[in-house]
Order: structure tokens, then sequence, then C-alpha cells
């Protein structure tokens, strides 16, 4: 199933993809209304799409006994109809897919069947698969739905896949993205130059990499195909990051495409709120401790607006780190012009009727 063309645009274009949180009950039910809100929130914010069922919506989503995988794609699915059917341009609707193959193509035919775009295909649970594996199971899902190269970093559990397997895996027909979330530059650049040297125009590079937001978008990747310079740039953001704080990350996105679009330096400023993202993230993600509070620390923000309740994940252990509440505390008064506090509780009311 090819992906639609108006979506491709969009998704070409470049926009902010937040990878949506889960809203949970104090007794760790799906709080349904809150779930709602929050995928209305993104849509009000100016997100181009939102992706539900991946790492930061906790892929324990998926266990029976849990069952709340296809619930979230459903409301998803009803939010993003309700939106585009007073909107021009399409939401691009992306599910988390993942697993080894049986379980991966069943996810993408339910993706499929509820009418999303694409899967952000998860390559996780290969940890001993070589190259021709990997890239037999990814063809394997795409022959379902087009589907988003990830590159999650090792240390949530992602592994290295190296150039080699970019390359191969940038000849597949149905690939029309790449999320690129090593959080290393190396490994960053081994995307970009297998994407440039097989000369697929056609697939958008968006940065998952929360560590260094804003100079992948300023930041121009040239190599030499066949003795001619080609140049890359990554366009748009799927992210963790872009879960919270949303309104000001899609006027960020804006500014860097307005900064590209001129042409010229990046300004000094620009290279300072580089910095400002990054250190948030490092509060949000809890980079200080191994990012084990990294999704309770994305709860945290949206407990604070009013989003959601509390900040419960499924996993009763998975919680704030010591410190971590405080140096939230820090970054919000460090950066009151990142957050969007104002924006939230002007409308936070209307997103959390029924």
């Amino acid at each position: 199933m090819p992906i639609d063309s108006a979506v491709r645009s969009v998704l070409h274009a470049g926009v902010v993809i937040p990878a949506s949180p889960l809203a949970l009950t104090s007794n760790r039910k799906l709080d349904e209304r809150r779930q709602r809100a929050l995928y209305r929130y993104y849509i009000a914010a100016g997100s181009g799409g939102i992706a539900i069922g991946v790492h930061t919506t906790q892929f324990a989503i998926r266990d029976p006994k849990i069952g709340l995988f296809r619930p979230l794609l459903e409301i998803g699915a009803e939010e993003m109809d309700r939106a585009d059917a007073a909107r021009t341009e399409p939401l691009v609707r992306v599910g988390g897919v993942c697993g080894r193959i049986r379980q991966a193509v069943a996810e993408a035919k339910m993706l499929s069947e509820l009418g999303y775009s694409a899967g952000l295909l998860s390559l996780a649970a290969m940890t001993e698969a070589d190259n021709d594996e990997m890239i037999d199971h990814c063809r394997a899902v795409a022959d379902v739905i087009p589907i988003v190269g990830f590159y999650l970093q090792p240390a949530v559990g992602g592994r290295v896949l190296p150039y080699e397997f970019w390359r191969r895996f940038a000849e597949i027909e149905n690939v029309i993205a790449i999320k690129m979330a090593p959080f290393n530059r190396y490994y960053t650049i081994d995307v970009v130059r297998a994407i440039a040297e097989v000369g697929r125009e056609d697939i958008a590079l968006y940065t998952g990499n929360d560590d260094n937001i804003v100079m992948d978008l300023l930041t121009s990747h040239r190599f030499m195909v066949s003795g001619k310079p080609v140049e890359r740039r990554i366009v748009g953001g799927l992210l963790g990051h872009w879960s919270v704080w949303t309104r000001k990350a899609v006027e960020l996105l804006d500014e860097c495409h307005d900064l590209v679009k001129r042409g010229g330096d990046v300004p000094r400023e620009m290279v300072t709120r580089s910095i400002e993202v990054t250190d948030t993230n490092a509060v949000f993600f809890d980079a200080a401790h191994g990012f084990a509070g990294c999704i309770a620390g994305l709860h945290e923000v949206l407990r604070r607006q009013g989003l959601l309740e509390g900040i419960w994940c499924l996993d009763p252990d998975e919680t704030l780190s010591p410190g971590q509440s405080e140096e939230i505390d820090r970054v919000y008064q460090a950066y009151p012009h990142l957050h969007d506090d104002e924006f939230v509780a002007e409308h936070r009311d209307e997103w959390l009727k029924g």
C-alpha cells in the first residue's frame, strides 16, 4: 500500500510529530478523556502528525493483559479524523511497529486497517539478526504499510545499525522516511550518507536525536556521490521531547525552516538555543540516571500543565529519579521562552471536554 500523495507532501515539507505519551489513572488504567486531550493539544499546537504506540507511549501497551495498543490507535484515529475534516492538509498518522516478524506484520496490518499513514519500524527485537534477516523483516512489513525507519539509541533498547544496513534499507521501495535517534553523530551521518548515495530523494529525514534537535534541523549534510556533491537535510522531528512544550516546538521548527530557506550563516542565538533545548531534554529524559526517568519526566511536565492527572507509568517502579523534579524546576525558570504553559492554560479545559 503506497502512501497517500498529500501525506507524503506534508512529510517532506517537514513537520512536528510528537511521540505521544500514555495517559493513565491512579490505578494505571487508560484515562481516555486525558488521552484525547493530549491528541487535541498536539493538533491545536500545530503538529503535522502524531506518533502512537512508540517508545514514549510505553511498549508494554502490547501486553495482552494490558491490551491498550489497539484502543490507543483507535482513539488517535478518531481524533485525527475529526481534525482532518477541518484541515486542508492531512495529519501524518504514525503507529509503532515492533517485535519479531509475525508480531510486526500483524501490527502493520492493524495500522493499515485503522487508516494510519505509516509504521515506525523498531528493530529492537532483532538483537541477534544479521543484515540479511533484518532487511527481509523490513521488506515484509513494507509489503503491508509504508514504513519509517527507526534508529533507536542502544541506551533505551535499540541496537547499532551499520551503514551497510541503511544502504540496503534505502532500496526498499515503500520506505517513506527515517527517524534517526541514535543520539550519536557518527551513526546519524551513516543514515544520511546512505540515503544520499542511493539517491532516494523521496525518503524524508527526521530527527529523533533529542540531544541535538536544533542543529540537526539547521545542518546541511553534503557528500560526494559519483563525483558530484549531493546535499540532504533533516526536515522535521519525530520526537518524545516534542510531546511537551509542543507549541514552542512548532515555532522552533518554523524558525529553522525560515533560516534554511534564507541561507547564510546560522545566527549565534540559534546555537545558544540549541544548547538550551538540549539542557531541557537532559532533564526531561533523565540523562543523569541513564534515562531511567525519561517517560516519567515527560509525564511530569504534562501534569504540571494540567493535561495529565499524574505521572503514573504501566510499570509501578518507573517514576522520576532523585532530583529530577528539582531539575525540571530549574529549566522552567532558566528557559521561560521554551515552554507553552500559557497556550495550554488557555485551551486545556476545551481539550478535556468529553
